[in-house]
């Protein structure tokens, strides 16, 4: 049976036999008995590579951080996470130098920087287990969001804006595309720092399902 180690674009942990492009971490999320029991445990939420050098870790160590899977890169902004800074060190380098120019700092912002600015805009401060509810969402015109971002459609499901089109989520892929609406306010999940990022030029690395289920024009 799959671990509860999959992340959808809430930031939510999921047991799903897809286990995606990307794993990361936010700290140890379980107990002494390899038991998820918390959302996060550090406000390091990083993206890496799935294969690093010879490096091996395990899925749920007591006490240490756990890995966590994503479908791709979309879906990890989308959940609050960033490239980490060892294993992926140039796109973390881009990501960086994105964020620093589009909010005109006068030098490269700092890890720390990055990671105050997201912890800041992912969820509402409270106390308890974690739902979907508490993510904070932001608004924005649709024609102003950039290829990679994550929007909440009506009916409550995660969808990417990637070429003019609208991608549903699923853990096995993107799906069930359809035209971007150029008019109307969007719900967005992906965070106002990475968006930010994108709209400077960073490339998040897609699921392949984006490019291979489009409508043909």
């Amino acid at each position: 049976m799959p671990r509860r180690n999959r992340v959808d674009p809430f930031g939510d942990l999921h047991a799903d036999p897809s286990r995606g492009l990307f794993t990361g971490n936010r700290g140890c999320v379980v107990d002494d008995e390899e038991r998820v029991v918390r959302h996060h445990g550090s406000s390091l939420w990083i993206t890496c590579k799935t294969k690093f050098r010879d490096w091996r870790w395990p899925l749920a160590r007591p006490k240490r951080w756990t890995p966590l899977f994503f479908l791709d890169e979309a879906v990890a902004l989308a959940a609050g996470h960033r490239p980490c800074a060892v294993c992926r060190r140039d796109e973390y380098l881009a990501y960086r130098d994105s964020v620093t120019r589009a909010i005109g700092a006068p030098g490269p912002l700092l890890a720390a920087d990055l990671n105050k600015r997201l912890g800041a805009e992912r969820l509402n401060r409270g106390r308890g287990m974690i739902r979907a509810q508490d993510r904070i969402l932001w608004s924005s015109s649709l024609e102003d969001l950039p290829t990679g971002t994550v929007i909440v459609a009506e009916n409550g499901t995660p969808q990417l804006v990637y070429r003019q089109m609208l991608f549903e989520f699923s853990f096995a892929g993107w799906k069930m595309p359809r035209p971007l609406q150029v008019t109307g306010l969007a719900s967005v999940l992906t965070p106002p720092t990475s968006v930010a990022a994108l709209r400077q030029g960073y490339e998040p690395v897609l699921h392949p399902s984006a490019l291979e289920n489009q409508v043909p024009g």
